[in-house]
């Protein structure tokens, strides 16, 4: 699981466990030495029987299908886990002064103070609105993730600062060059596909390579309990067991309404206009109006539960309560927070930074519909409470958000129908959209270890 601790402040969880436990184990089709081609059939208590073998090349005998079998579960299979390193988050980017530590209690937060101290100009609207909201949820954030670091301390999970540091270094591949949302875009220039006559969804076979123009006009899926590689490109990615995905921009979501399927957890991480993004250039922006146009009614189940990734300005945090979730028809519930902490458990960054915070926000709601059927919906599930914390050590690739299926869990019924937009990577179990969708599923991203 990814939830390490449970606490009433929250949850520390642990994001490298959860992309490892998504199942990356390849199955190859079995090759016996000397052409052999072996022929299963299922039994009813579900596993695979041997029913004939038959040689492709004439010469020698066959061997008897049973051994062939045994051979075969003894075979190792490839299996892929991210690697480490992006995990290997061992002191703060900035340090915080000793008197601002984690381990210091919780000092009380005095705007003015802050003001004169770190601050010679004037502060604009926007910072003024930005320190006062920080000013009613930094007590929260300080003691809730206190506790839940000393948790993680006591169990090992976190090590404590007199351990010795990982000599290992945090090394970033910096040849993987993601030019999946240029696809995207260059995608608009393809033929029309005539909808009658092509296919909603495209199921991976045990071929690799898919054209640029199925994968881009239709939903492509996973449904085997193995994980696949595609490549794309000319590079290769890994997709997860049982989930699927669609690779396009926000221009072109009609292949997901195709999909034909509703979902009761929505998930949307959109990319926010804000001065950093346009001075990296890192991937593009949209603005409010065409978040709006996000068609989540037409996906959403009845008593759909749906969060939203904010940044820390709060005119975006403002525009997702006010604004977005009317329209939607979703009724706002609560705020978490995702705290950033190292493996020693100090934040990231110091909790007063005027730069950036160690935490960013979620908004969760749910889709306000049919009351009879909201209800029926909501039995047995826990409501939604207000102000909880997801504490974990962040991955260093830019914007590779915690698992949120875990700590979603008890608010929503078993074997439910997910749907993450503006994805970056793929989960089992969910649909992901996104002109990003496959970027942390690059095989550059994973080591290859053997089963033995």
């Amino acid at each position: 699981m990814s939830v390490v601790h449970r606490l009433a402040a929250g949850w520390l969880v642990d994001h490298l466990s959860f992309i490892n436990q998504c199942g990356y184990e390849i199955c190859d089709p079995f090759a016996y030495p000397g052409g052999v081609t072996l022929n299963t059939s299922v039994t009813s208590a579900g596993r695979f029987r041997a029913t004939s073998a038959t040689s492709s090349s004439g010469d020698g005998p066959i061997p008897d299908p049973e051994i062939v079998v045994e051979a075969q579960s003894k075979t190792a299979k490839p299996r892929y886990m991210f690697r480490e390193e992006f995990f290997d988050i061992l002191k703060p980017h900035i340090a915080a002064a000793p008197e601002d530590q984690l381990w210091q209690g919780c000092p009380g937060m005095n705007l003015t103070e802050i003001k004169k101290r770190k601050r010679k100009c004037v502060f604009n609207q926007g910072e003024l609105d930005a320190l006062e909201y920080h000013s009613n949820v930094r007590k929260l954030i300080w003691e809730g993730t206190l506790h839940l670091v000393q948790e993680g301390l006591k169990s090992g999970f976190l090590r404590c600062r007199a351990a010795e540091p990982s000599c290992r270094k945090n090394v970033i591949p910096r040849h993987i060059v993601c030019g999946l949302a240029e696809l995207c875009e260059m995608a608009k220039q393809f033929p029309a596909v005539n909808e009658s006559d092509h296919q909603a969804v495209y199921v991976l076979g045990d071929e690799t390579s898919i054209p640029e123009q199925d994968l881009l006009s239709c939903v492509t899926e996973n449904s085997s309990n193995s994980a696949k590689i595609v490549v794309l490109m000319g590079q290769k990615y890994l997709v997860p067991p049982k989930s699927s995905f669609l690779l396009s921009d926000i221009s072109c979501l009609q292949p997901l309404l195709n999909y034909k399927k509703k979902y009761d957890v929505i998930v949307i991480d959109p990319p926010w206009e804000n001065k950093s993004v346009k001075r990296s250039n890192r991937y593009s922006h949209l603005s409010s109006w065409q978040i709006k146009q996000i068609p989540v009614p037409a996906l959403a189940a009845p008593n759909c539960l749906v969060v939203t990734w904010v940044t820390n300005r709060q005119k975006h945090l403002r525009f997702v309560k006010d604004e977005l979730y009317p329209h939607w028809s979703v009724k706002t519930l609560a705020e978490w927070h995702w705290v950033k902490i190292t493996r020693d458990g100090e934040f990231v960054l110091p909790l007063d930074s005027l730069h950036k915070k160690p935490y960013e926000v979620l908004v969760l709601g749910r889709v306000q519909g049919d009351i009879k059927e909201a209800s029926r919906k909501s039995e047995e599930i826990l409501p939604v409470p207000e102000h909880k914390l997801i504490v974990s050590i962040p991955c260093s690739l830019h914007s590779h958000k915690p698992p949120l299926a875990a700590v979603l869990a008890e608010f929503i019924k078993p074997d439910v129908e997910c749907l993450e937009l503006f994805a970056r990577n793929l989960q089992p179990g969910w649909t992901s959209w996104g002109n990003e969708v496959l970027k942390f599923q690059h095989i550059d991203y994973f080591t290859l270890l053997q089963n033995k």
